[in-house]
């Protein structure tokens, strides 16, 4: 990537960031009435009138201003509504009797459903660390370590290692099945992962420290494939695969058959979560202190397998899913998935200096900026054909919310300037 490739790359996602996205968001997100944010908006920014503020859009939007602020943008603003989120977080979603915060509230704060769901949880830990960094609040780092107490009680498989995800108000675990309490995913020990790591970043407790590296060593010992270094989705509670099933309460909008049973059950993977797996290991051994090259394997087969298998070289983007060994399955293209691989392949050209990684950066963010951005209104289509055509049409629920598209752009940015740097350093 030339120097001037580079710095074409950086305006246009900057002025992305700055122009259309931020503004989308700040514009119309914050519900002075009641509280917390509204984050149901059809493909025109109208808000499309759903009841409900779940957990998993709170904090992350939580989690975007706070990162945003932190980064440098809106001036102060963005700060505020942090704040603005945090109070209805801790006033209207915490559990004060069993601890914890609930999954999903009505626009006014009533609690639609009470569940401990360790997903919704690990993101809890993950905003509010980054709010107190942020901003300074301590109100932030003091519930981020209750979250994270809860979780070492109740959560924590003291056979087994890792952590059991779905839970009743009370923190027993769920039945068995479809209901999510006899198994274990890759989505939230890496999501608990991001979270240990901010929260350590704000703490530097050793015991932060300590379990941070116990669910890295999980990622990379039981969670990532053994041969080919990619991530398996589910597994029963021993860290047998599992075949990948949907639960009664989901956090996604995956598609599965109508049995709720995955395509290809047991043995399929997500270049994205690839990609984001390995950029948040990276992230992580960095605020750990530890050097990439104890982990430079599982980068580097994490990282190949995105691009050797994942870009479409035809149409740009990059597919859904496939398996292990390298059959695409899903040839459609998901939102979140080219967020988190422009991220992740900016690191890997970074740390490898191969020029694949340069050429898959330059591809997906040429399918981003040209056919994802819905650029009349400011947001990204949630999942397209492999052309490039909109099959889903809102900018935002519950689940397509800012965190993956206005973090892709501050990271990407970083990267950016960086290699930059380099480029203009005399040898």
């Amino acid at each position: 990537m030339t120097n001037e490739t580079l710095l074409g790359c950086r305006r246009e996602l900057h002025i992305h960031l700055t122009n259309e996205l931020l503004p989308f968001w700040t514009a119309r997100t914050a519900d002075y009435e009641n509280g917390g944010f509204i984050t149901h908006f059809d493909q025109y920014g109208h808000d499309s009138g759903e009841d409900e503020k779940s957990l998993i859009a709170q904090t992350r939007s939580i989690y975007t201003y706070a990162s945003a602020h932190r980064a440098g943008y809106g001036g102060g603003a963005l700060a505020d509504l942090a704040r603005h989120g945090v109070d209805y977080l801790l006033n209207r979603m915490w559990d004060v009797d069993y601890g914890g915060f609930y999954w999903m509230t009505n626009r006014r704060g009533d609690v639609l459903n009470r569940q401990k769901i360790v997903y919704g949880q690990s993101f809890a830990i993950y905003c509010l660390s980054e709010y107190t960094l942020a901003t300074g609040d301590p109100r932030g780092v003091d519930y981020a370590q209750k979250v994270f107490d809860l979780l070492q009680k109740y959560a924590s498989d003291t056979t087994y290692g890792g952590y059991f995800e779905m839970f009743e108000r009370d923190w027993t675990l769920t039945g068995p099945g479809a209901a999510g309490g006899d198994r274990k995913t890759l989505d939230a020990h890496m999501h608990l992962m991001e979270a240990f790591t901010t929260l350590y970043e704000c703490t530097r407790q050793p015991i932060h420290r300590r379990k941070l590296l116990e669910v890295i060593d999980l990622l990379v010992g039981k969670i990532m494939h053994p041969v080919y270094g990619t991530g398996v989705p589910q597994f029963w509670a021993d860290w047998r695969v599992a075949p990948q099933i949907k639960f009664d309460v989901i956090w996604g909008w995956d598609r599965f058959t109508e049995d709720g049973v995955k395509r290809e059950a047991e043995d399929n993977t997500s270049y994205g979560h690839n990609a984001e797996f390995a950029w948040l290991l990276l992230h992580a051994i960095d605020v750990l202190d530890i050097q990439p090259e104890k982990y430079r394997t599982s980068l580097q087969k994490a990282f190949s397998h995105a691009v050797d298998y994942g870009v479409d070289w035809e149409y740009g983007g990059v597919f859904v899913e496939g398996s292990h060994s390298g059959q695409v399955y899903d040839r459609e293209k998901e939102f979140w998935q080219q967020a988190e691989v422009l991220i992740g392949f900016l690191d890997a050209y970074r740390l490898f200096s191969e020029e694949k990684y340069g050429k898959a950066y330059e591809n997906v963010h040429r399918f981003v900026l040209d056919k994802m951005v819905n650029h009349g209104v400011g947001e990204w289509w949630p999942l397209m054909t492999r052309q490039g055509v909109p099959i889903w049409t809102h900018m935002s629920h519950s689940w397509k919310i800012n965190y993956h598209t206005i973090r892709s752009m501050i990271q990407s940015i970083r990267r950016l300037d960086k290699l930059i740097d380099q480029s203009s350093s005399p040898e």
